[in-house]
């Protein structure tokens, strides 16, 4: 067993926490969530400017190589400080891999090297709502035969990102009505377009990075913009789903990281009663949680991105990941603001941030109790929802 990163790994590694720390250190960070709706657009400039943006998608596409485990090395350190506001490169990460692995050699072409050039976006629009994770149940989007292509009249909810995205990655039903996972297609929605409306949500957390709700009104797509096969959607999206989850779980290892960072300094730096607070044992207690969580949460993430970027089965373990890297980073975010006690409650410091942000991935893009039902699917047991 070899639990060490590669030289190239490390090197990759050591040179974006230093991008990291030069570039968007977490007092910018917590400035840039403070508002509302207003897209980090010049971070994303910067993500694109250092090839962030091409890490995980082939040169001939204009992408900078790499497998899923340098994309989790990288969406960790950059969690780190950015916390959930990481995921405005994590979501266009994962509609590129679906764009790679199901587009046409046209779609490729014209889609990829522009995103992994950071010059466009794409967002997820697959929740409806009243759904929530119950996405085949809850589907009604439609998409009707038009000439030269489809017709698609819907609604969607926490698409994230959809409000800068100049395509929306929508699954719509092109087949029988009833509620399978048959007839379903995956389509690249241009944005904007006739009959299309992005509203933003106000939320907990990630404030920056919307998301929105959309209404689509007839929406034209032409054929050239459906991805993948007519009917075949539920697969394809399944299949790439497994991955983005792998890519949830190493943001959640970056915000455990940020937590126990700012706790070790906060403990090392505040007194009480005479001495520092890192002497008292209900403390040091506190932290020796958090840095076991951290421990057995990156285990469990490169390990399920060892096995992607080897080609192995790897669904299993990414729900696993997904599961236990979310509820961990919620558990260490709450033990961060208490150690820090009222500071950490105050939005001049990172815990309250890291932990609005942390609570979401416990809900989305899959609950934490639909993944359980999912792990123990895949030991054979019967489907529980």
């Amino acid at each position: 067993m070899d639990f060490d990163l590669t030289p190239e790994e490390q090197a990759f590694r050591e040179s974006v926490h230093a991008w990291v720390e030069r570039e968007c250190p977490k007092a910018v960070a917590r400035e840039l969530e403070a508002r509302e709706f207003e897209y980090p657009a010049a971070l994303w400039q910067k993500m694109g400017d250092a090839g962030f943006t091409g890490i995980g998608l082939p040169e001939e596409y204009g992408g900078q190589g790499g497998d899923v485990l340098t994309q989790v090395l990288l969406q960790r350190e950059l969690a780190r400080s950015l916390g959930g506001l990481t995921w405005m490169w994590g979501i266009t990460a994962f509609c590129a891999k679906a764009i790679l692995l199901f587009g046409t050699d046209e779609q490729r072409r014209a889609l990829l090297p522009p995103m992994a050039a950071g010059r466009a976006r794409i967002a997820m629009a697959v929740t409806e709502p009243g759904g929530g994770t119950d996405v085949l149940g809850a589907l009604r989007t439609s998409a009707t035969v038009a000439d030269g292509g489809w017709s698609l009249t819907g609604e969607k909810v926490w698409s994230t990102g959809s409000l800068v995205a100049e395509h929306l990655l929508v699954l719509a039903r092109t087949g029988s009505a009833a509620p399978d996972s048959q007839g379903l297609t995956m389509f690249l929605v241009p944005n904007p377009a006739p009959g299309l409306t992005v509203t933003p949500i106000p939320k907990l957390g990630m404030r920056a990075l919307a998301s929105c709700s959309i209404a689509l009104d007839g929406v034209f797509v032409p054929d050239r913009l459906v991805l993948g096969q007519v009917d075949g959607g539920w697969r394809q999206i399944m299949t790439a789903i497994d991955a983005e989850r792998i890519l949830l779980a190493a943001l959640c290892c970056g915000i455990i990281d940020g937590v126990l960072e700012d706790a070790v300094a906060y403990a090392g730096e505040r007194t009480a009663f005479g001495r520092p607070i890192g002497q008292f044992q209900a403390v040091q207690a506190h932290l020796a949680d958090i840095v076991t969580w951290q421990h057995e949460a990156e285990l469990l993430t490169y390990r399920a991105a060892w096995l992607a970027a080897n080609g192995r089965p790897y669904g299993l373990e990414a729900d696993i990941a997904k599961r236990t890297t979310s509820d961990y980073a919620v558990r260490a975010a709450d033990l961060g603001i208490q150690v820090l006690g009222g500071l950490g409650y105050s939005l001049e410091t990172d815990m309250q941030r890291y932990w609005r942000d942390a609570r979401l991935f416990r809900i989305g893009p899959v609950t934490n109790e639909v993944a359980t039902g999912m792990i123990a699917r895949r030991l054979g047991l019967p489907r529980a929802f």
